[in-house]
């Protein structure tokens, strides 16, 4: 069986596959402190509950954008689960894609695996890829499965921490999608601002990648508040929240490929 950890700024993933066939998810926070042994009581705990044991795991692969858990993640796999892992952006490791900026080191695991799994589940396309996340990402993958860029802007929960942090008499509150755009009080103003505010971003970044790319792109959303946002736009074209962790198996298979 294949663990596959992706590991972001506030959550790191952990997913269980045999063959195409998920056996468990797991999420926790990520914490650079956290240690391998730690992780190893948490997570074989969980693992545990669906009868599954550090025996079973045979492979690991790993897409990490905090460096401070690199070498956490890859002792625990080492350690726990007796492999080495496969870590996105290590020499040797295909992706399959061409990354067509001009210094492809720049750019996030999290977001090339994401171009890997919309090239391979949406072919024959050019796409934006919508990520809801610590920050929102926007990247572009052309119909060739290149990676051609993108926009980063922060994230829905880092615009709500910073304008309870910054505004001395603003509450703190949790995003949800308000029933009016025009608030009759402090909180349903301040979720409409947040609200519908990503909304236009969303809407407005869509719009002006593809009038710059020149031609017709299909919309993909992915991350745990891309369903909250696409009900309210016909910018996306569909949700898919298994993205990042599909494009983990894909990257997997492809390099153990016989």
């Amino acid at each position: 069986m294949l663990l596959a950890i992706d590991s972001g700024n506030t959550n790191t993933l952990f997913a269980v596959f045999d063959g195409d066939t998920r056996r468990g998810e797991w999420r926790a926070s990520t914490n650079p402190n956290r240690t391998a042994d730690e992780y190893a009581v948490w997570l074989t705990q969980l693992m545990s509950l669906v009868k599954l044991t550090p025996t079973d795991i045979k492979a690991a692969v790993i897409a990490n954008v905090v460096p401070a858990t690199a070498y956490t993640l890859r002792t625990l796999c080492h350690r726990y689960f007796d492999c080495m892992p496969m870590v996105v952006g290590d020499e040797g490791v295909d992706l399959g894609i061409a990354v067509k900026v001009p210094n492809p080191a720049e750019v996030g695991a999290d977001r090339l695996v994401n171009a890997v799994a919309a090239h391979k589940r949406y072919p024959g396309v050019d796409k934006i890829v919508v990520d809801f996340g610590t920050a929102t990402t926007f990247d572009v993958v052309a119909t060739d499965g290149s990676y051609r860029g993108g926009v980063i802007a922060p994230g829905v929960n880092l615009s709500l921490e910073a304008l309870y942090m910054a505004a001395a008499k603003l509450p703190g509150i949790g995003i949800r999608r308000p029933p009016a755009v025009i608030g009759t009080g402090t909180v349903p103003a301040m979720q409409s601002g947040v609200y519908w505010g990503y909304v236009g971003l969303i809407e407005g970044l869509v719009g002006r990648i593809k009038q710059e790319f020149g031609k017709p792109m299909t919309v993909v959303g992915t991350g745990g508040l891309a369903a909250l946002f696409a009900d309210a736009t016909d910018a996306i074209d569909g949700v898919d929240p298994d993205l990042t962790i599909f494009g983990l198996l894909e990257i997997h298979r492809r390099n153990t490929r016989a």
